[in-house]
């Protein structure tokens, strides 16, 4: 019982000191195994990534996609563009306030893992700039009625 790390492993019951008394048989074990032949490792199958990854343009704003959801699946349509590097903006004015704060949650993560923002316009409008995109403006968000303002961010 020289072995630090398994007398700790007995004194938090983690391993029986029987186990302990089975060290010897491995070492000797190592012994018998160059005698032995060794069988082919299995057939390893390599994993296809995609050749090209695509980058967002870094050339002018052609197009700003606007989308009105209604249910949390319109989120797809959202991330899809986003990825291509197009603005998005988001006006949630058609979806309960459940669903839009897990979609504002979605998009909040999606900008944040492709190095973009997000912005609130109104209290229910938001837009989704990829890192390529300046917005310019004073910076304050629109000020909108405390009663109608669901999300607290």
């Amino acid at each position: 019982m020289s072995n630090p790390l398994k007398k700790t492993m007995v004194y938090l019951g983690l391993a029986d000191e029987e186990e302990m008394y089975e060290e010897p048989q491995s070492e000797q074990q190592p012994a018998r195994r160059e005698k032995s032949v060794e069988k082919p490792a299995a057939p390893v199958t390599p994993i296809h990534r995609p050749a090209v990854v695509r980058q967002p343009t870094t050339g002018t704003v052609s197009e700003i996609l606007t989308v009105h959801p209604k249910q949390y699946r319109d989120a797809q349509i959202i991330a899809e563009n986003f990825r291509e590097g197009v603005p998005v903006i988001i006006n949630l004015s058609q979806m309960s306030d459940a669903d839009a704060r897990r979609l504002i949650d979605f998009a909040s993560g999606l900008s944040l893992g492709l190095y973009g923002r997000i912005e609130r316009v109104t209290s229910k409008v938001f837009l989704l700039s990829p890192e390529n995109i300046a917005v310019s403006g004073d910076g304050a968000v629109a000020q909108a009625e405390p009663e109608a303002a669901p999300f607290a961010q």
